[in-house]
């Protein structure tokens, strides 16, 4: 596990490109029959990749870290599988999961993951109570249509843990699927004064990359960022990004509160 501090917004006007990279960027998450992982100060959240391979994985407690026994002593979990099948094993209770299907996993439980040819996207954040462990199928959530053609944001935004219907702690994560023929997430973009957000960016081909902007609307900065990549958003930086081509991301927010509509529109003019 790595470990990344807290940040000012002057930090980011100034830093070199190796010096974003290593402070908001967060790669080497997937290798082969291994467990990574990345905790932040911002919020505390966790993000971390699993891949099985043919064996089985727990989820560690890095108690050095996180001060506790087992990881979700006193944390939730929102789990995507980025790979093919695979299932993540909650208290011994099996859940299947497909590509981009997710998972909510309460306070309290151990997890493991397995599946030869899945790949697990996890995030985790501080919890004040436990709720059950909840599937969240890919192909049963209605998406929300954003965004056109016409402005090349079209896109498809599937909520999985966004403060209603399934209800957490602070843990808020889902899916947005770009469509063919657009580039920009999140455009135009807003920030989160009272959460921080992640995004992991998700089915590039090996050759496509994302720029990702990210700063205070009038000093943006950006990242260039390869496949099941991720990037971590203060509550004060914008994170919107234009892909080379088709892509999607995994959004998970934690902060202040669980209210996904808490966010403040910042204007094409005001970049």
């Amino acid at each position: 596990m790595q470990v990344r501090y807290s940040t000012s917004p002057t930090s980011a006007e100034t830093a070199t490109t190796a010096d974003l990279r290593s402070t908001f960027l967060v790669g080497d998450l997937f290798v082969d029959g291994e467990v990574n992982a990345t905790y932040t100060h911002e919020d505390r959240m966790v993000v971390g990749g699993a891949v099985p391979g043919t064996g089985q994985l727990d989820l560690p407690a890095w108690t050095e870290v996180l001060g506790t026994e087992s990881h979700l002593e006193r944390r939730e979990l929102g789990v995507v599988n980025v790979g093919g099948a695979g299932h993540v094993l909650v208290d011994g209770e099996k859940f299947e999961l497909e590509h981009l299907d997710g998972l909510y996993v309460g306070r309290g439980s151990e997890v493991s993951f397995a599946g030869a040819e899945a790949a697990f996207y996890f995030v985790s954040a501080s919890s004040h109570a436990t709720y059950p462990a909840t599937l969240l199928s890919h192909d049963q959530v209605e998406p929300v249509a954003l965004g056109s053609a016409e402005a090349a944001n079209e896109r498809s935004l599937f909520r999985y843990a966004w403060g209603q219907e399934l209800e957490t702690s602070v843990l808020q994560f889902g899916v947005t699927v770009i469509a063919d023929g657009s580039v920009w997430n999140t455009f135009p973009p807003h920030l989160h004064a009272r959460r921080t957000e992640v995004y992991c960016y998700v089915d590039l081909a090996e050759d496509d990359r994302v720029f990702h902007f990210m700063g205070q609307p009038g000093h943006t900065r950006h990242l260039v960022v390869r496949n099941r990549e991720a990037v971590i958003s203060p509550p004060w930086s914008i994170h919107a990004g234009a892909g080379t081509g088709s892509y999607a991301f995994i959004w998970a927010m934690a902060g202040e509160n669980n209210c996904y509509t808490d966010l403040s529109a910042v204007a094409v003019e005001d970049l």
